[in-house]
């Protein structure tokens, strides 16, 4: 059984990071994971205390706390994960987001089957055939949906979902770091799957459960998120070569650093 890196990326997630940590204690999740890394990107909150509690009352699971030393948005968050999962020699990485939105469980299907060997990329979807949301209100599910056809269209491939908090990237197409200047926003995501649909690498989606109860909701931005979604949309089509090679981050970064937090007795 491979042993697999799970990345946490937290930001302001004080009550819900320590229930998506105990996760991985599930028997049939536990097997699997490696080591995990939570990435604190400065949390304002009591985010890093939760993660520290956790560690003391479970030793046994190899946790490691690291803290970004800017904060770099969830973009950055993630190039920090993909430079330590390369660094490490880690063949494959899970993405599951601090705020307990997703459930691991949920890519052991993928897992046990060996399916995910096969790819370059595994999304968990939100909209597809066996995929269960609550929480969501009907106009977000059309939203979803619409702009989904519209990047499968540009892409010209079939797209389920532009970024949920469940996802296991294989590691050695992330060596080239082809993701360094995208966006460190939440816009990471969507500039991803639209340049591996450009390298042409191996996509699946899987069907995911979903929750929205006690976490910070985006709603009130989903206009601003929309329009940018399109803009988007009308560059990759100009020219999607230019669109990979682009410089898309407002503050260049050379190096996306982090300190790692000891267990505090």
């Amino acid at each position: 059984m491979e042993k697999l890196l799970v990345f946490i990326p937290a930001y302001n997630c004080a009550k819900q990071v320590p229930r998506v940590l105990f996760q991985l204690l599930d028997p049939r999740v536990k097997p699997w994971v490696g080591e995990c890394i939570v990435v604190n990107n400065r949390s304002t909150d009591d985010t890093e205390a939760a993660v520290q509690d956790w560690r003391r009352r479970h030793p046994d699971l190899p946790v490691r706390l690291l803290r970004n030393d800017e904060n770099y948005g969830l973009g950055g968050s993630h190039k920090v994960a993909f430079g330590y999962a390369a660094d490490h020699g880690y063949e494959h990485m899970v993405v599951l987001h601090g705020d307990d939105q997703g459930a691991i469980a949920d890519l052991l299907p993928v897992l046990e089957s060996g399916s995910y060997r096969q790819y370059d990329c595994c999304l968990g979807s939100r909209f597809i055939r066996g995929s269960r949301i609550k929480g969501y209100s009907w106009v977000r599910v059309l939203g979803n949906h619409g702009f989904n056809v519209i990047f499968t269209l540009v892409a010209r491939r079939h797209i389920t979902d532009l970024g949920s908090g469940l996802n296991l990237y294989a590691v050695e197409p992330l060596k080239t770091r082809y993701y360094q200047k995208f966006p460190d926003t939440l816009y990471f995501n969507c500039c991803m799957i639209l340049t591996q649909c450009y390298l042409k690498q191996k996509l699946m989606f899987f069907p995911i459960s979903w929750r929205e109860e006690d976490q910070i909701s985006n709603v009130n931005k989903l206009t601003s998120f929309g329009l940018i979604l399109l803009k988007l949309c009308g560059q990759y089509l100009r020219s999607p070569k230019a669109f990979v090679a682009r410089e898309w981050r407002s503050k260049v970064i050379d190096a996306y650093t982090y300190t790692e937090i000891p267990v505090q007795q």
